[in-house]
This record gives C-alpha cells, sequence and structure tokens, in this order.
C-alpha cells in the first residue's frame, strides 16, 4: 500500500487505563524512503480549549496512539506544523525516548 484515507483517532494515554486527550482526525499517510508519514487535521475544528489541550499534550509527550475504526493501534509521534492546524505523524520507534509512556503500546 502506497497510501492511505481515512478517517482516525488520536488518543493521549497517561497510564494503560487513563486518556487525558482523543481527537478525531481526517488523516492522510504515504509511504517514504524508509517507513511512512502522515498528516493529519481535525474533522471539526477545535474550540480554543481544545486546541490549547492539544498543545499541551504535545509538549509533554509527542507520542499519541493512534486508533483506526477496526480498533488496530500505532503509536506515533505528532508535530503541529503551521497556523492551519496540520499535524504531521511519524512512526514512533520503541528505542526512543518517550515521556510517561515508553513505547508501552494500548
Amino acid at each position: 500500500m502506497d497510501s492511505y484515507d481515512g478517517t482516525a483517532t488520536l488518543e493521549w494515554w497517561a497510564n494503560p487505563s487513563t486518556y487525558l486527550g482523543r481527537f478525531r482526525v481526517t488523516l492522510t499517510v504515504s509511504a517514504v524512503s524508509g517507513g511512512w508519514k502522515g498528516v493529519a487535521m481535525s474533522d471539526t475544528p477545535l474550540s480554543e480549549p481544545h486546541r490549547e489541550g492539544l498543545d499541551l499534550l504535545m509538549q509533554l509527550d509527542p507520542v499519541f496512539t493512534l486508533r483506526f475504526a477496526d480498533d488496530s493501534t500505532v503509536l506515533v509521534n505528532v508535530i503541529a506544523e503551521g497556523a492551519d492546524e496540520r499535524l504531521i505523524l511519524n512512526p514512533f520507534e520503541s528505542g526512543q525516548l518517550a515521556g510517561s509512556r515508553t513505547g508501552v503500546e494500548l
């Protein structure tokens, strides 16, 4: 598969039983040299408090769980890009440092 277009949910988990943020996104994933890269945008415009919450979670730890409609998940690094609210997603590598969730997939 060279690309994927669809919807998914970005989730930020504090621990295996508590999530602190859930954001529905429209997602485009493309194959790139050595892996893949995703671009996500919120399904609906985020209110100011929700946008601030997303920004805070990305500052605390940019590793989110990306959950698809079939309930499959993958850990991703999330980076905000520009003022248009696009998010860049890259696969989280288990050898990387992550804040409170060191590569544990939920």
